[in-house]
C-alpha cells in the first residue's frame, strides 16, 4: 500500500498545518518568540478545559500526567478510591500503590460505566478517602463514564478531590472542569489535539492546590508548583518538547476557530457514523454507554480481533486498534478522535467491510458505508 490511514484512538493523525509547523526552524525556549507562542497556548488550553485556573504543559506521555497529578496532590498516607473498568482507569490504582498509598479498587465491569451510586458507597465504607479517580472516556473498552454525576456524588458526600482521566474525553466531548465540579483533569498532546506524543496537561482546582502544600511525596521533574510559577511568566521549569508547543498553537487556533460545539458536533457524528456502519455488519459494540473518541467492536464467535487488525493494515493500510488485556482476542477498535472527516470514516469502513470477508465473514459489500452515509446525509457537517 502506498498510503496508510492512522485510525487508532492515539495516537491520531496531524494536521498538515501542525506538521509545516513543527517543519520550521527550531527556536529557543527561553526567547521571546516562545513566551508568545506558550503564552498563547496556555491561554487557549483554558478555553478547552473550561476552567478559570491554569492549564500546565508537561513534556511528557499521558501516563507521566497521571503520575504528576497523583504526587503533588496527595500524601503517602492517604486512601484513594480508583473506578476502574478498563486499563485505563485501572492504571491509576497501579500509580498509587507504586508511590505506596492505601488504594482501593472500585471494580467496573469492562464495557459498562460506573453507577454514580457504586462511588457513594465507596465513599461510605472509606469515610477517609483524599481522592477519586477516574477515566472519563475509558479509551480500551470505548465507555464514556458519567464524570458529572460522579463529581456531583463525591462533593456531596466527602472532602475528597475529584481527579479525571480525560485524554480521549477533552476535545471530543464538553468537559467543563470548573461546572463540573472536577478538582485535577489531564489531557495528552496525540489524542484530540492531533500533536505527536509528547505533551502533557493538567489542571487544578484552588483546592486541590492548597492540598498540594501538604503532599510528602518525593519529586522533582513532576514538581507542579514550581511548573505552575514558571509557566504562569510563560516559561517551562525544564526544556520542553518545543516544536510540539509550536504545534499545540496551531492546532488549538483550529479548535477555536471551529468553536467548542462544533468540534463535539463533528465528534458525535463521526462517532455515530461508524458505530452505525459496525453494526449495520451484524457486529457488537462492546461499551454500554459509548464515547465518541473510539468504538470497541467485539468480533463474532470464531473470529479473531488481531486478524482483523493485521488484516486492515497489510491489506488495506489502515492502522486500527486491537483490544487490551483480556479483550485481545475478542475486540478491535477503530478511532475517531481527532482530525477526521467523513472521507476517513468511510474508507475505514469499506476496508472493514473488505477485511472481514476476507476473513471468512458473511457480508454485503456495501452495507457499513452505505449506513455511514445516511448518518452523515441526516447531519451535513
Amino acid at each position: 500500500m502506498d498510503r496508510q490511514f492512522l485510525l487508532a484512538p492515539g495516537p491520531t493523525p496531524v494536521p498538515e498545518e501542525a506538521r509545516l509547523a513543527m517543519a520550521k526552524s527550531l527556536i529557543h525556549h527561553r526567547g521571546q518568540e516562545f513566551r508568545v507562542v506558550f503564552g498563547e497556548v496556555r491561554e487557549r488550553l483554558g478555553w478547552l478545559f473550561e476552567t478559570e485556573q491554569p492549564v500546565l504543559t508537561v513534556t511528557a506521555s499521558g501516563t507521566g500526567t497521571f503520575e504528576a497529578a497523583m504526587i503533588n496532590f496527595t500524601k503517602r498516607s492517604d486512601t484513594i478510591i480508583c473506578i476502574g473498568g478498563g486499563k485505563f482507569g485501572e492504571r491509576w490504582g497501579e500509580i498509587g500503590r507504586a508511590y505506596g498509598m492505601n488504594v482501593v479498587d472500585l471494580d467496573v465491569e469492562w464495557g459498562e460505566a460506573v453507577d454514580p451510586q457504586q462511588v457513594a458507597d465507596a465513599l461510605d465504607a472509606h469515610p477517609d478517602c483524599a481522592m477519586v479517580t477516574l477515566t472519563a472516556s475509558e479509551t480500551s473498552t470505548g465507555v464514556l463514564h458519567p464524570f458529572e454525576e460522579v463529581a456531583e456524588v463525591i462533593h456531596d458526600k466527602s472532602d475528597a478531590l475529584f481527579a479525571v482521566d480525560g485524554i480521549t474525553a477533552v476535545g471530543v466531548h464538553r468537559v467543563p472542569m470548573d461546572a463540573s465540579g472536577i478538582d485535577i483533569l489531564v489531557a495528552g498532546s496525540q489524542k484530540a489535539f492531533g500533536i505527536p506524543p509528547g505533551l502533557g496537561f493538567v489542571a487544578a482546582s484552588e483546592r486541590a492546590w492548597e492540598r498540594a502544600a501538604d503532599s510528602d511525596h518525593p519529586r522533582y521533574y513532576f514538581d507542579l508548583a514550581r511548573e505552575k510559577k514558571k509557566q504562569l511568566d510563560d516559561q517551562t521549569a525544564f526544556t520542553p518538547g518545543i516544536t510540539q508547543i509550536i504545534a499545540a498553537q496551531v492546532v488549538l487556533r483550529m479548535m477555536v476557530e471551529e468553536g467548542r460545539d462544533a468540534l463535539v458536533a463533528r465528534h458525535q457524528v463521526n462517532a455515530d457514523a461508524t458505530r452505525a456502519g459496525v453494526q449495520a455488519l451484524g457486529l457488537e459494540l462492546l461499551a454500554s454507554r459509548p464515547a465518541n473518541s473510539v468504538s470497541a467492536v467485539l468480533v463474532p464467535e470464531g473470529f479473531s480481533g488481531p486478524d482483523v487488525v493485521r488484516t486492515m493494515l497489510d491489506k488495506h493500510g489502515a492502522t486500527i486498534a486491537g483490544g487490551q488485556a483480556h479483550l485481545k482476542p475478542r475486540l478491535f477498535r477503530i478511532g475517531h478522535i481527532g482530525f477526521f472527516d467523513r472521507s476517513d470514516i468511510l474508507n475505514a469502513l469499506s476496508a472493514l467491510e473488505l477485511t472481514l470477508e476476507e476473513l471468512g465473514m458473511d457480508v454485503e459489500r456495501g452495507r457499513a458505508v452505505a449506513a455511514a452515509q445516511g448518518v452523515y446525509a441526516d447531519n451535513l457537517l
